[in-house]
């Protein structure tokens, strides 16, 4: 854990229609702290907090480290593992893709499939990644809990912001220190993960 443990805090406030400036990063991938051991329903409504009616009949799309998933009650979520969520996907691909769906027997080579039995419970690391209308309808709640994001990709994100989105972040903090938008420009970024917290208001 102490790779994320170790990297810097970085909160904003900022102006409502900023928050939809964030979501490329929430598309990229972001990590968090969680228990692991645990099914994918179980981590995302247990310990995330997404309502089951959501997970049922919003979050369509789901792939485990690469792998479309059916049954989100078997399937375990280990450390290192990437979990990608979509709404539903147009087309007949997006059908295919779908879990649980009446196509799923023509992608059953690539399918998720438990292997290791009985998980324990235990604190890791995931990635997350939202795409579509999870980003708009999600996005900003992981944003507001906090979450933690390559240093790398965080110095590439701020360096492409216009000048109006830095107007509109009415507090910017590192580390519990208040910052003007420039500093966030010249700290020295590295393959460390930095701590994002995100509120709009």
């Amino acid at each position: 854990m102490s790779v994320l443990s170790s990297g810097k805090k970085i909160f904003f406030t900022v102006e409502d229609n900023l928050i939809p400036n964030f979501f490329l990063l929430l598309q990229q991938g972001f990590k968090l702290k969680v228990l692991v051991g645990s099914s994918i329903s179980s981590l995302l409504c247990d310990q995330l907090s997404v309502s089951p009616e959501y997970l049922e009949e919003r979050i369509q799309t789901i792939f485990l480290d690469g792998k479309p998933i059916d049954d989100v009650n078997s399937a375990t979520v280990k450390p290192g593992s990437t979990l990608a969520l979509s709404a539903a996907l147009p087309g007949l691909v997006g059908a295919t893709l779908r879990k649980g769906s009446y196509y799923a027997p023509l992608r059953s080579q690539i399918s998720h499939r438990e292997t290791d039995g009985t998980q324990f419970l235990h604190e890791g690391i995931v990635s997350l990644k939202l795409f579509n209308l999870l980003l708009k309808e999600l996005g900003p709640k992981f944003l507001k809990q906090g979450l933690w994001i390559n240093g790398r990709e965080l110095s590439d994100f701020f360096k492409r912001q216009p000048d109006d989105f830095w107007a509109g972040c009415k507090v910017i903090e590192v580390d519990g220190q208040k910052v003007a938008p420039e500093r966030l420009l010249e700290i020295t970024w590295q393959e460390e993960y930095f701590f994002l917290q995100v509120l709009a208001g």
